[in-house]
């Protein structure tokens, strides 16, 4: 599994897998016993059931790979639209400040494209194409960056007071002073 990619098969082992569902589709066609398949392909008999069940109900169709258990909630076309949206701005959408949050990209998802997502798949949705958290810096209007860049320099360090007090003596914090 690849975690840390969002979880789900490589495309190599999804076919691999389909490839062993149709082995035994086949074999079901042939009339052998589940036991056996099980333990010919090396899979648990629940899996053979599950497979037998699926075949009897869709054929050698259904048990193909559905693909990628985590692929993508929208199209890219959908994505290019919610784009479109989301760089008109906030106020453009009807809010009342020009904060972006996941809440309300939801909601812009959930009234232009009329799609149903929840928050962590929004969230996974704008990461995977490029998008990032911004959290905007609380500054006063009157904010003087040569001012506080000077009090930086030149008074901070006289006011700043070390952490570690200066003692005389052992440097172990085990063993007490000798005097």
């Amino acid at each position: 599994m690849r975690y840390p990619e969002g979880g789900g098969l490589t495309a190599e082992r999804r076919a691999f897998r389909e490839g062993i569902r149709l082995q035994a589709g086949e074999r079901f066609a042939a009339g052998e016993k589940t036991a056996v398949i099980a333990k010919d392909l090396r899979v648990s008999v629940r899996s053979v059931e599950r497979w037998r069940r699926a075949w009897r109900e869709g054929g050698m169709e259904a048990l193909r790979s559905a693909g990628p258990a985590n692929s993508p909630p929208i199209t890219d076309a959908q994505f290019t639209a919610l784009e479109e949206e989301l760089n008109r701005g906030p106020s453009a959408q009807g809010f009342d400040d020009e904060r972006w949050t996941l809440a309300r990209v939801q909601a812009v998802i959930r009234c232009r494209l009329q799609v149903s997502l929840s928050v962590p798949t929004v969230w996974r949705l704008l990461k995977r194409h490029g998008w990032s958290w911004q959290a905007p810096a609380r500054r006063a209007l009157e904010r003087d960056e040569h001012a506080v860049e000077l009090w930086k320099k030149e008074v901070w360090p006289g006011v700043k007071v070390s952490r570690r007090p200066t003692r005389r003596g052992s440097s172990s914090r085990t063993r007490p002073d000798s005097r």
